[in-house]
């Protein structure tokens, strides 16, 4: 089993990349790692000498001051290769560095600067070093005015703000599941690689992304509709964007009913793509679920009795408690990395309609367990 230990693990991409690991808990034993430890000599060889592969993401993207950016980044990866000399290591070092390389900046130059410092550890002390260029990262749970353009759009959208387009580039982009993907690729390759040059998985115009997080906008986060999604890159970007979204206070949303003298009909979901429902009963106090999803979009609908639905956030401890009354049909929508349960609080049946955008693949379910 690989002892992994991630620098910047709190991060926007660390903390991808740590609850990924969880995923594989029979390969990877996390190491943790603190950003005080950088501070302490003594914690980071600690860290250091736990660690069969140490993935250095821990940098600073934005400052007032360039020059505080480019001495932050460095002396971060000088901290770290005296901690590797220290300790005699003889880990596997991915260091995270950034397609801005070549750009005539303080931060870029940091970055180039950091990954030659670190292939001049590995050549002298026979260790291994992989060094990861990577293009502009977009996800779930980015910083906003920090992260990226995506995070930063999403966010004041979703907060009814409105965003400005400083300058309309053509951006490279990468999902950081795909990133976090590349980078498990290279802890499990074992080999040295000055410069590894990570693809880009999909390209837009500034004014691209800003149309489409506006449409899920007006039709998902207002309307309550599934929008066309008509790539993987939009599917991520979707999912992205309902992130962002005031959750807590956001769901249930109650339906519409319909009555006449026959009874009642309610519109459970309208769609702009595809997927498959089904339907459950739950006899009282028994709970379903408990497990999240790191790509789907999921839907509960509850339409008889009364039920109990939760989320939290995986890596996090805040539990989200939404009660829904089949008397006032209503559903909450499953963010990805979001454990989520359902459980019967009534006294009779629960009847539950599930909405999900892809049919059930058993070898590729992607859904893993975690009580909320």
């Amino acid at each position: 089993m690989l002892k992994v230990g991630i620098t910047g693990q709190a991060g926007f991409v660390g903390k991808h990349l740590y609850n990924t690991l969880g995923l594989f808990q029979e390969e990877f034993q996390r190491i943790d790692f603190h950003k005080d430890f950088f501070d302490e000599e003594s914690k980071l060889n600690d860290f250091v000498s736990q660690c069969d592969v140490i993935v250095h993401l821990a940098a600073m993207n934005r400052h007032n001051d360039p020059q505080v950016i480019y001495d932050t980044n460095l002396g971060l990866v000088q901290k770290l290769v005296t901690s590797l000399k220290n300790t005699n290591s003889k880990a596997h070092v991915l260091f995270s560095s950034s397609t801005q390389e070549e750009r005539d900046n303080l931060y870029g130059k940091s970055k180039r600067e950091g990954r030659e410092l670190m292939a001049d550890w590995a050549k002298s002390s026979d260790g291994k070093f992989t060094g990861m260029i990577i293009p502009n990262v977009f996800g779930p749970f980015g910083h906003p005015n920090y992260n990226s353009v995506v995070a930063t759009f999403a966010h004041k959208i979703a907060r009814n703000e409105t965003p400005t387009i400083e300058v309309d580039g053509d951006l490279k982009l990468i999902y950081v599941g795909e990133l976090v993907d590349e980078i498990i690729k290279e802890i499990r390759s074992s080999e040295s690689k000055e410069q590894v040059f990570v693809p880009h998985t999909s390209e837009s115009k500034v004014s691209r992304l800003l149309s489409l997080l506006e449409k899920y906008k007006s039709e998902y986060q207002d309307k309550g509709i599934i929008p066309q999604l008509n790539s993987k890159f939009e599917v991520n970007l979707f999912n992205t964007f309902r992130c962002y979204m005031d959750i807590p206070n956001y769901f249930p949303i109650k339906f519409t009913q319909h009555t006449d003298p026959r009874g009642a009909f309610v519109e459970v979901i309208r769609l702009n793509v595809g997927g498959q429902v089904s339907f459950s009963t739950t006899v009282p106090g028994i709970t379903r679920g408990n497990h999240f999803h790191t790509r789907k979009i999921e839907r509960f609908a509850v339409i008889k009795g009364k039920a109990l639905i939760q989320l939290r956030q995986i890596g996090t401890d805040e539990v989200l408690d939404f009660y829904l009354d089949g008397n006032e049909p209503a559903y909450v929508d499953m963010p990805v990395w979001y454990t989520h349960n359902i459980k019967n609080v009534g006294e009779e049946e629960l009847y539950t309609i599930f909405w999900i955008n892809e049919f059930y693949d058993p070898n590729d379910p992607d859904t893993y367990f975690e009580n909320v």
